[in-house]
């Protein structure tokens, strides 16, 4: 992996010759670590990429390139030879390694936080949930992305605000209240029967016990307000548990139920909005959203015939008020299943004003839970479900963020309930986090001072690969920032693992040479840094003992 101001100049040198060659067009190509069997720092194919638009042999191209590069970057790249039908391996010099390894050792938790990066303001917004009842899994994995990106945005010095939306008005919320109170009563020894569409969880069961607990008289009780609240309390405590907060808790009822002094509410004016810029209009008594003009397909209804308004004339008011915020960029973490969703909010955001930059939506799989490689059953007929609590208390947050953010929002993940509890290098979070307790497991034993060691004694194979995966840590995070995906970051804390218990057998730390052991005692510093800054970004604990 490059460092980023490096690739940047490489691929400006790269296309500047491109240009001499008569290509107008920049030319892309691949920069990669090679196999392991290949012994060299980098691989280029822009030789074998150019070569092929200008019609010529790519062994050509790669010897008048290596020239240049190994010339321009001297300080960077040691030596450079051509390889196979036209690729470029690069080496790079001990001295760039060195300076790299040291910025790490200086600048601890700040390594790799960018100072000239935009700094308009970006909201996260994630989980959302219903307050109609507990967080289950599926609002943990959104949750672990949200947060985790989020995380890393502000290391990377983005100015982030995380939001939860409550969806707290609506017939939910009156479903709600009604199965509260008809579970008091039937607690209160009533014979009656339950809603068809009421919320059969025991959590309900459990708000009626408690509000009969308190005392609380039948006709002084606000079911749904009682209701909500204690959900959302509940809620509460399990992100915080799960070492998730917000910044901003934003209610629906602030733009479906609060009024202006002229009676209105921010629902009925984006509404208004839309029909004067012809991007709404009135058929069969409802209003209709016309989403097919950027792209939907069909057109959505705002507001119903009986002059109730749908969740979409919600979200666009809501998203009306986000970018009346001053938010440049808009980030909503959504289950997989609102996919269908996502078109027509495109949609508005463009009748707005927005471009569609302004708006980046990322739709994350479901989980599936096995045990001892069966699986879970994640549901009843009942209406409970496995919550994200119940995971918590089961393996810990530490394991349940980790393995949420194992592969990428759009893939689906299978989650191992066993495998997450167990103390080995079989569970990926154990995995990584005894790299950090074995490696403050010998500082706490070293005591001299390493600040003047020599660096350059750091030449094995082993010593080298380590290095090089340190420091592409400032590279993982700008993917993680491209791709809004933290799943990036926790595989290069695993591979950072793998190459770490490789050098850890084959290079002792204490009892070499005391030159040697100094240089060696630094290398475990910056190992510890990227490995507790890495895991924080996560949300993911780096315990000194284990």
């Amino acid at each position: 992996m490059l460092k980023f101001n490096f690739e940047q100049q490489l691929k400006s040198t790269i296309n500047n010759f491109a240009k001499a060659k008569g290509l107008e067009e920049e030319i892309s190509f691949m920069a990669e670590i090679p196999p392991k069997n290949i012994n060299a720092d980098l691989a280029l194919n822009a030789a074998m990429v150019m070569a092929k638009k200008i019609k010529t042999n790519p062994g050509n191209v790669a010897t008048e390139l290596i020239e240049i590069i190994t010339k321009e970057f001297s300080g960077i790249i040691k030596s450079a030879e051509i390889a196979g039908a036209g690729f470029i391996n690069l080496h790079f010099t001990d001295e760039y390694l060195n300076k790299e390894l040291n910025r790490i050792l200086v600048e601890k938790e700040d390594y790799a936080k960018q100072k000239n990066i935009n700094k308009d303001k970006i909201m996260v917004e994630f989980v959302s949930a219903n307050p109609t009842g507990p967080l289950h899994i599926g609002h943990g994995r959104g949750a672990a992305i949200g947060d985790s990106l989020a995380r890393i945005l502000k290391h990377l010095g983005y100015n982030v605000v995380k939001e939860y939306y409550l969806n707290d008005v609506g017939n939910q919320m009156n479903v709600l209240g009604e199965s509260t109170k008809t579970r008091y009563r039937q607690l209160k020894g009533e014979d009656i029967p339950f809603l068809d569409d009421g919320y059969k969880g025991e959590y309900i069961k459990d708000i009626a016990q408690a509000l009969i607990n308190e005392g609380k008289n039948f006709d002084d009780i606000d079911f749904k307000k009682e209701s909500h609240t204690r959900i959302l309390e509940t809620i509460k405590k399990d992100l915080q548990q799960f070492k998730v907060s917000f910044d901003s808790w934003f209610s629906e009822s602030k733009i479906a139920a609060e009024k202006d002094e002229a009676g209105k509410t921010q629902v009925d004016k984006v509404c208004e909005y839309l029909k004067e810029k012809g991007f709404a209009f009135e058929q069969d008594g409802a209003l209709w959203l016309k989403s097919t003009l950027y792209g939907d397909d069909k057109d959505r209804v705002l507001r119903r015939t009986d002059g109730r308004y749908t969740y979409l004339a919600s979200d666009v008011a809501y998203h009306k008020n986000k970018y009346e915020r001053d938010f440049a960029q808009v980030i909503n973490l959504w289950g997989a299943d609102h996919h269908g969703y996502v078109p027509r909010i495109m949609a508005s955001i463009q009748m707005l004003g927005q471009k569609k930059e302004a708006l980046k939506v990322i739709l994350y799989q479901l989980v599936s839970l096995v045990r001892n490689g069966q699986p879970v059953a994640m549901s009843t007929r009942s209406g409970e479900f496995v919550t994200l609590k119940d995971v918590l208390d089961e393996v810990g947050s530490d394991a349940c963020r980790f393995f949420f953010l194992l592969r990428a929002s759009d893939s689906s993940l299978e989650f191992d309930l066993e495998l997450a509890k167990k103390q080995s290098s079989e569970n990926p979070v154990f995995y990584v986090q005894y790299v950090n307790a074995r490696c403050q497991s010998i500082l706490r034993e070293y005591k001299e001072d390493t600040s003047s060691a020599n660096l350059s004694l750091l030449a094995t194979k082993e010593e080298r690969d380590l290095i090089k995966k340190l420091i592409s840590f400032e590279d993982i995070l700008l993917i993680c920032d491209k791709t809004k995906s933290p799943h990036h970051l926790t595989t290069y804390l695993m591979e950072t693992a793998d190459i770490y218990h490789r050098f850890y057998e084959k290079c002792r730390v204490l009892g070499e040479d005391k030159e040697l052991e100094k240089a060696r005692i630094q290398l475990l510093k910056a190992v510890s840094i990227i490995i507790t800054v890495g895991l924080d970004l996560l949300g993911v604990s780096a315990p000194a003992k284990m």
